[in-house]
């Protein structure tokens, strides 16, 4: 997928509209990620009524605001407007993180004819290895909201590992995004216990079996009564 568009400009929908056209830029922006093209025009009806949909979707999924760990995805608007202008009617309405292809970039019409884009709005969903996940979304976002990610990120063999794993984690043969919470194996206080971990032999100190021997004893003249008057050093 990052090789779709290494030999073209990509540019952020935020303040400054950073141009991101380095091979570094690109693949980090998009490599192992599911991505969106969205191909709409600012003066369709159908458009105008799915853009608000689609940007609060993008931003539930994106923003650190509603989410802790931002998914795997992109957003790339590819314009079928008539002018700059309209498209950037539109570019106002999408989340900043949203990508576009800069108006004068040929680029567009021929993604429009590769994926066959008859109608609009369409969004098409693609897997990191570029194959096509779904040549239309438009309807299963509009139903299902951010619950259609999910199938999308299993369809698509991604897994986020936004915690830690145990470093016993000893099968990382991984065939679904809900098998590392279902296979990991977590410590317990219990495992610790049964782990017997010997200090280091040094001088003026005594082994574990010595500290525990004088615990016993210690023990035993307490229930005794024999500690009148004594402070036991530790």
């Amino acid at each position: 997928m990052v090789d779709m568009f290494l030999d073209h400009v990509l540019v952020e929908n935020n303040w400054d509209q950073d141009e991101l056209n380095t091979e570094r830029e690109i693949t980090g922006i998009l490599e192992n990620r599911i991505l969106l093209l969205f191909f709409a025009a600012a003066d369709n009806a159908k458009c105008k009524e799915f853009l608000p949909v689609l940007n609060d979707f993008f931003t539930r999924l994106k923003d650190p605001a509603y989410i802790e760990y931002p998914k795997l995805m992109a957003l790339i608007y590819v314009s079928v407007d008539q002018t700059e202008e309209q498209q950037e009617r539109v570019l106002k309405d999408l989340h900043k993180r949203t990508l576009f292809l800069p108006f004068e970039d040929p680029y567009r019409q021929q993604l429009q004819a590769k994926y066959k884009i008859t109608e609009i709005p369409t969004v098409v969903v693609l897997r990191p290895d570029s194959s096509v996940l779904s040549p239309n979304a438009v309807q299963e976002i509009s139903q299902c909201g951010c619950d259609c990610f999910s199938n999308w990120q299993e369809s698509a063999g991604i897994v986020e590992r936004s915690f830690m794993l145990n470093e016993e984690f000893d099968n990382l043969n991984l065939r679904t995004a809900t098998d590392p919470v279902k296979r990991l194996k977590y410590k317990t206080e219990d495992d610790k216990r049964k782990k017997r971990w010997w200090k280091p032999w040094t001088k003026g100190r005594a082994t574990q079996d010595e500290e525990e021997e004088a615990d016993r004893a210690w023990d035993s003249k307490r229930k005794e009564g024999d500690t009148k008057g004594r402070w036991r050093l530790i």
